[in-house]
């Protein structure tokens, strides 16, 4: 699927396969430490670990992948087309309980959701620095909203790092709880308990 963000640039979407977690886990570290630094002090960004953040391989529905589409001669034929194999950013949703956190960090809650009575939960939606700005934050989401639409889900939940809760105040979330996760060198990492109902 080809989208076009806010600042008139073509990607492409995809689903995630399993030869993409290390792209996908590398992808998130540089957005971490390239975005989230006048957020998060520098000891918190260092203790910070892949349990914190990181791809989930168990995400049981979308999950995304932004291709950026060359420029140049090569667009004028669909023959030439060609695709720059750098991963843009991710993003996806889960029908199980838990709230963020990567396949190997603790409190895994695996039990699956009721679309009737639960939110379906927005997970791992993380942006390279090269394509910050671009709208593509904004693009991720509105897909995976409009998946967990389309699976039932009418209310939204996420684990928001401080970097995002601006975006998706934006988008209509709502702050209900701050979690403070432990960790390895006794300091704790802020994340913000976010809802939305579908429209």
């Amino acid at each position: 699927m080809i989208s076009r963000t806010d600042s008139g640039t073509d990607f492409a979407l995809r689903l995630a396969t399993e030869e993409d977690v290390t792209a996908l886990d590398a992808l998130i570290e540089a957005s971490v430490r390239g975005l989230q630094a006048g957020d998060y002090t520098r000891p918190r960004l260092k203790a910070r670990s892949a349990p914190c953040w990181g791809w989930i391989r168990s995400l049981s529905a979308i999950e995304l992948i932004l291709w950026r589409k060359r420029s140049g001669p090569a667009m004028l034929s669909t023959k030439t087309q060609r695709w720059r194999s750098t991963i843009a950013g991710c993003g996806g949703w889960s029908k199980r309980k838990t709230l963020f956190g990567a396949d190997r960090g603790p409190g895994r809650e695996p039990e699956l959701l009721d679309p009737a009575t639960d939110a379906a939960k927005v997970r791992a939606i993380f942006v390279h620095p090269e394509f910050a700005r671009q709208g593509l934050g904004s693009l991720i989401l509105a897909h995976v909203e409009a998946a967990a639409r389309a699976a039932g889900f009418r209310r939204y939940e996420m684990g928001s790092t401080l970097t995002g809760v601006p975006l998706y105040q934006l988008k209509g979330y709502v702050e209900v709880e701050r979690i403070a996760v432990p960790l390895s060198n006794g300091e704790a990492l802020p994340v913000v308990k976010m809802v939305k109902d579908a429209r």
